[in-house]
């Protein structure tokens, strides 16, 4: 490199360079800031978490049921999904008939994927609907049993 060339790209960075200063900067003043001005108090209440001023009850260990995480697990496939169909709709003049087909095949297979879901019992809280019925080796059907 000459020593125009490292001059060109000084000359081209610099602002970037000084905005990462400033951040780091900026961040460290923060830090050090509350650091120095924080209170240092100790005492038994200190470390117990705030609920609104009313004194916290039972174990934070709540164990919840697995249903709540099925729920969001579909909460979060169908999220995607429905971005997905977001950045289509923005360009949907471009993409013409082929993306419309697309998109179309798209969302029959999420309403297929929705009623398998419906039909399997996943989006139920009452177990009593649940019922899969599995062929066995006789070829007799058998439901599982209520859990």
């Amino acid at each position: 490199m000459s020593m125009s060339t490292t001059t060109e790209v000084i000359a081209h960075h610099w602002a970037f360079v000084v905005f990462v200063v400033i951040a780091f900067g900026l961040c460290a003043f923060m830090l050090t800031g509350g650091w120095l001005l924080g209170g240092r108090a100790k005492g038994r209440h200190k470390d117990t978490p705030f609920e609104s001023g009313i004194e916290p009850v039972g174990s934070t260990h709540l164990r919840l049921s697995a249903k709540f995480y099925l729920v969001a697990m579909f909460f979060v496939i169908f999220d995607v999904e429905a971005l997905f169909l977001y950045a289509w709709a923005t360009s949907v003049r471009e993409s013409g008939w082929i993306g419309f087909a697309e998109a179309t095949i798209f969302i029959l297979i999420l309403l297929a994927g929705l009623v398998y879901l419906v039909r399997t019992g996943a989006l139920d809280w009452a177990p009593a609907r649940r019922r899969i019925v599995v062929k066995s080796e006789n070829g007799r059907g058998n439901s599982p049993q209520k859990s």
